[in-house]
């Protein structure tokens, strides 16, 4: 196997903690802080990606409660809804290249607009470290 012939499917994980629109946004920071992780998708109930949230997005929601005294609102008040997605047949080589040119951490896998992964700088690195 070549690093060229790896797939981001090889490497995504799944089973992802997941956000829904109607959440209340301090349920998801909870979820965040619970899980350890720094952001998640957020799906419909049809298990379509619909945005993401991050830990960026949700401090807006301090900022927000700071000018206007008021905390709170949904994950969809505050998500960012212009997602890029990858298919799992992306290659990790073109996927480390997107990292690159991005601030991404990670990037939802969708397979007709269904959420089915996610690919993280981490893993791409553990598909080079795999293979060198």
């Amino acid at each position: 196997m070549t690093l060229k012939s790896v797939t981001v499917k090889d490497y995504m994980a799944t089973g992802l903690v997941t956000l829904t629109p109607g959440m209340g946004v301090m349920e998801a920071v909870q979820k965040f802080l619970d899980y350890r992780i720094s952001g998640a998708p957020v799906v419909d109930e049809r298990g379509n990606m619909i945005g993401m949230l991050s830990e960026k997005d949700c401090l807006k929601v301090v900022l927000n409660a700071a000018y206007h005294e008021e905390m709170g609102g949904t994950v969809s008040d505050f998500m960012m809804k212009d997602v890029v997605t990858i298919d799992a047949s992306t290659g990790i080589v073109e996927v480390a290249e997107m990292f690159i040119k991005s601030s991404f951490r990670r990037y939802p896998v969708v397979s007709d607009d269904k959420l089915i992964g996610q690919i993280s700088r981490r893993d791409v690195l553990k598909a080079l470290e795999k293979l060198w």
